[in-house]
């Protein structure tokens, strides 16, 4: 057996290198584990009798054949999940045939029996098959959360846990929920956590005392516990803003433990999602040290063992509690997020925090069984887990170091497992079991990961139940080759050899300590002066601008020099001359500069973020992505200008045909302030990729990132005259450049307005101009997101706040009109106006900021008066604080928005969004579609033949289904629209470089006096 802490390391950007390398004899409990496994298996120790009644029972259950179905098919187990998941939602019978009709019916399902039993028209809702089909269904899945979910409200859970207690199980009660979205739900959470335990402390009043779970070494224990999520405390919980986040979650835990103090109640606190399990440790142990709460042993803390340095974590806390001076048990588990973490490391290019192997998680959820009991005089056990193994060997090595009672027990999950627990309760041991209870609707995301984790193919209690040999069974687990040589490497998605870079993760410390660093230090750099660079020289200007920090304008980022047309007209000779021989290089040679740009800027990424942050006021994760994007946009156009290269051939006996590009010439890009480093960088590499040379006339507002931009590109080595960074007034100068004769292309992003312009300008034939010039133009969007009554609310509400206000609503594919079947519509708006609520609007450097100001102050009074005008057509649904200097907008919400007004039709960009009700999926769309714009779109929906007709119907250039519609990536999500979105094609995608190429056909003869070569020919 090998320890997580001391396989191979390689990387010394490793976060699971927990530097510990204790040696751990596994061995001297293994005969005594393999004896108390058989034990555990064959049943309890007084008969055969109840084991054999146990084994009738399970037989004849409908719920466990339902699922022994499931798990011959994959196509089957996928939709039947899915269809449960939606099930809650649905709010008819003839809803929920039409869904099993979709779902069950599907090509994916391959089940042909199925598909004819599910022949039924729903069109008439009161059918007998359609409404006999519901019935039957709605049936099974009730049975099914019964048996996982201990009841749907408090009367309910309380006869479960009695019967429990009179079956000699302790429990631990659990409030189903997963998402809390607003400072509302925190508040109703905690509130429903204390009347919980008022009531039940209440009827423990009652409860006789059983010496097996409620006493332990002649210390009576607490009847009544409770197991809470530290995140459901404050919607805003984040590890990036510890300090806040550990203020506004502090509180609310004290005030419970108080009360769990005065009612007789013990609290357990929950484990979630590995981004938050640093933080909850440090909260968590911050709070039980301080002098309140420092002799408390009636608490408990989880740890999960399928994460890789969760043995680092239990050392960790033993050291603590040999500080604190008294124990609280850990909660050891496995872990019920093992496929969302992989996703999730997967989608972000991170490292792996769990173990890739379920048998790898089981050899380190030894170890720390292990640890943590060899230790029990500082920490008491709670062993959470349904394997046999497992279990005896934490019983083993109980028996062979005689333990006290107090310090151990097991934990199983309601529904699960119940056959173990009998087992070892029959041995005298303290068993507790998890009991969630709660309405069906947030209890089913637990109720999903139950039914995944009995049908899994990795379960034990699963395999334990067919036939496998014992031997084989309750065999010592050993960790697998990769996850032992695992060295923190990210997980890699390679596209035809192209990897996206990676967004900082902010759960590390080290991360979130750079970033604060790089801020600080940016700071000490603002106010310097930025002149326009031609023919390689930084050249002086008469004109100059400041360029300020739109959440505090009276501090100046930097001093702008704006370029004249006189040095406009030497740029654009600069560029010409440099066409001259930056086309004859190849390809490879200038990716090459390109990808060592990208380099840099992954170097320099802190420095860069607080740049965006201070000059443009972008949060900081979401200037940690655009970094990202503009890395990207390097390496991909690279790449792909290297695939271009090579042309293609259609040769022939006597005749060679090649198709080839050449670059055009001189391209003029005039960038927008919103993307400040990702779409200047990604339009003026793309041309500079292809061969052309450049001239960047970036926004006025964010011109010093446009010079960062001039400094990395030279930095990689770009010759004099192939980039040029001129910053200058539109109207002026950029006018001038879009009429010279020796621009070949304008590549331009930002209002409709000016693209128009350009694309009228660029159309007029110039003295002395010998092409025609080319336009790319993005030019914004009124993107609708549609929410149907399938949806998740959970999902929606956070996926439609985010894309509206995320950067103020300042980004071209932000939601501004949410479309909201009537169904949902009602419940929809409460959430999302109590979610928008809770979020905080501030300085974008502040870690804990989510919305900060509008760029200046034109913007700022043009999004107040459409502000204004909603006020007069609409609904005033929310309006929040703002501070009172910068140009804050405040986030606007306006519900029962005509879909023909002013706010439902133009382009605000800002932090303002229209919720329109919609009476059909077939009138949402209609909506949706019913603008002038075609970029960016989203539909949250459970219904699959939604989803198709939106892949078919919704006119957008990037639609999103059941996520937010902001943050596109490169290669993965190539951006740009259509209808008066843009012109052109999409920005990180295959064809994106054509645009700035010409092709050229070639046929060459290659036949001499009737000789020609005849390879090819057999």
């Amino acid at each position: 057996m090998v320890s997580p802490t001391q396989r191979a390391n390689t990387s010394s950007n490793n976060k699971f290198n927990t530097s510990l390398n204790v040696s751990l004899d596994t061995s001297k409990y293994e005969a005594k584990t393999q004896e108390i496994a058989k034990k555990i298996l064959s049943g309890n120790e007084k008969g055969s009798f109840w084991s054999k009644l146990s084994q009738l029972k399970d037989e004849l259950r409908l719920d466990d054949k339902l699922m022994a179905w499931t798990m011959e098919n994959e196509g089957l187990r996928v939709q039947l999940f899915r269809l449960i998941d939606c099930l809650p939602a649905l709010q008819s019978k003839a809803e929920i045939a039409r869904h099993m009709q979709e779902y069950l019916a599907s090509d994916a399902v391959e089940v042909p029996a199925l598909r004819a039993l599910l022949n039924f028209s729903t069109d008439n809702p009161n059918s007998i098959p359609a409404t006999a089909a519901a019935t039957t269904l709605s049936t099974a899945v009730a049975t099914l959360a019964k048996r996982y979910i201990c009841g749907e409200n408090l009367s309910e859970a309380t006869k479960s846990i009695e019967k429990l207690r009179r079956d000699r199980f302790g429990f631990t009660m659990d409030l189903l929920g997963e998402a809390v979205i607003s400072e509302v739900e925190a508040g109703e959470y905690l509130n429903r956590y204390i009347g919980m335990m008022e009531d039940l402390s209440n009827k423990a009043k009652n409860w006789g005392l059983i010496e097996q779970i409620d006493k332990a070494d002649g210390e009576e224990l607490k009847r009544v516990q409770v197991s809470v999520k530290l995140s459901a405390f404050y919607s805003q919980f984040d590890p990036l803003d510890p300090v806040k986040t550990t203020e506004k979650v502090s509180e609310p835990a004290r005030i419970l433990l108080r009360k769990a103090k005065e009612l007789g109640c013990g609290i357990h606190f929950d484990m979630e999602q590995y981004e938050f399990k640093s933080l909850t440790l440090q909260i968590l142990k911050q709070v039980l040290i301080e002098p309140e709460f420092r002799d408390r042993t009636d608490v408990g803390i989880t740890l999960q063992g399928y994460l890789r340095d969760s043995e680092q974590d239990l050392y960790e806390l033993v050291e603590w509690a040999k500080l604190r001076g008294k124990p609280v048990t850990v909660r050891l588990v496995k872990g019920a997020y093992w496929d969302r973490e992989t996703i999730r490391s997967y989608q972000q290019g991170w490292a792996l925090p769990v173990f890739s192997d379920k048998v790898s998680t089981d050899a380190n959820y030894e170890r720390l069984i292990q640890i943590l009991l060899e230790n029990h005089q500082y920490l008491y056990a709670a062993i959470g887990s349904h394997n046999a193994r497992s279990l005896a060997k934490a019983i083993a090595i109980v028996q062979t170091l005689n333990i006290p009672s107090r310090a151990f027990e097991t934990q199983c999950l309601y529904g699960m497992g119940d056959k173990f627990a009998k087992a070892i309760a029959d041995m005298g041991y303290r068993v507790r079991v998890y009991c969630p209870f709660g309405d069906l609707i947030p209890g089913m995301s637990y109720l999903i990961r139950r039914l995944l984790e009995n049908t899994a193919n990795s379960s034990f209690l699963r395999i334990s139940g067919e036939g496998v040999d014992i031997g084989k069974l309750i065999a010592a687990p050993m960790m697998t080759e990769r996850d032992v040589n695992y060295n923190g490497a990210p997980a890699l998605n390679v596209f035809d050899g192209f990897v996206n870079s990676s967004d900082r993760d902010y759960a590390i410390n080290e991360e979130r300590e750079a970033a604060q660093t790089a801020l600080q230090q940016v700071r000490r750099q603002l106010g310097k002066t930025y002149l326009p660079i031609v023919n390689g020289q930084a050249v002086e200007t008469e004109a100059y601008i400041e360029s300020v920090n739109p959440a505090n304008s009276s501090q100046v980022v930097g001093k702008i020099g704006l370029a004249s047309i006189d040095q406009a007209e030497a740029a654009v000779k600069s560029a010409k001359s440099a066409f001259a021989s930056w086309k004859k290089l190849s390809a490879k040679e200038r990716g090459d500069i390109l990808r060592k740009a990208a380099d840099i800027m992954e170097e320099k990424r802190e420095e860069l973020i607080a740049w965006i942050c201070w000059e443009v006021a972008k949060p900081i994760r979401e200037g940690d992505g655009e970094v990202s994007e503009a890395i990207d946009f390097c390496r991909y156009y690279a790449k792909e200008m290297e695939r271009l290269e090579s042309g293609v051939q259609r040769n022939l006996p006597g005749e060679d045909n090649t198709y080839i590009y050449q670059p055009r010439g001189v391209v003029v890009v005039i960038s927008p302030w919103n993307f400040p480093l990702a779409i200047a960088l990604g339009m003026s590499v793309a041309a500079i990729a292809a061969g052309n040379t450049v001239i960047l006339k970036p926004a006025e507002q964010s011109s010093v990132i446009g010079a960062k931009i001039a400094e990395v590109l030279q930095a990689a080595g770009l010759p004099t005259g192939v980039f040029t960074y001129l910053p200058a007034k539109g109207s002026t100068v950029g006018a001038h450049l879009v009429k010279h004769p020796d621009v070949h292309l304008i590549a331009f992003t930002g209002s409709q307005q000016v693209g128009c312009q350009i694309v009228t300008e660029a159309s007029i034939l110039r003295p002395k101009q010998k092409h025609m010039k080319r336009v790319i133009a993005e030019m914004g969007g009124k993107n609708g997101i549609i929410i149907d009554e399938s949806a998740d609310l959970d999902q929606a509400v956070v996926g439609v706040m985010n894309s509206a206000f995320g950067f103020a609503g300042q980004k071209c594919s932000a939601c501004s009109r949410a479309i909201v079947l009537a169904p949902v519509y009602d419940n929809f708006m409460e959430r999302l106006v109590e979610a928008t609520r809770s979020l905080k609007v501030g300085e974008a450097h502040l870690p804990g900021t989510k919305l900060s100001a509008v760029i200046d102050g034109a913007a700022q009074q043009n999004i107040l008066n459409y502000i204004a005008k909603g006020k007069e057509t609409a609904t005033l649904a929310f309006e929040g604080e703002v501070p009172n200097h910068g140009f804050y907008v405040p986030p606007t919400i306006f519900g029962d928005v005509d879909p023909d007004s002013a706010i439902a039709q133009e382009e605000i960009f800002g932090p303002v969004l229209a919720v329109i009700k919609a009476q059909s999926f077939d009138e949402a769309l209609a909506i949706a579609n019913g603008t002038n714009f075609a970029l960016t779109g989203g539909l949250y929906s459970r219904t699959p033949s939604h989803i198709e007709r939106a892949y078919r119907e919704f006119e957008v250039g990037n639609l999103y289904i059941n996520r937010g519609i902001t943050g596109a990536l490169v290669d993965r999500h190539p951006f740009g629209g259509f209808k008066l979105s843009g012109i052109g094609s999409k920005a990180g995608g295959r064809d994106y470089l054509l645009q700035f190429l010409e092709p050229r056909s070639i046929t060459e003869n290659t036949q001499r006096q009737g000789f020609a070569p005849l390879d090819g020919i057999e």
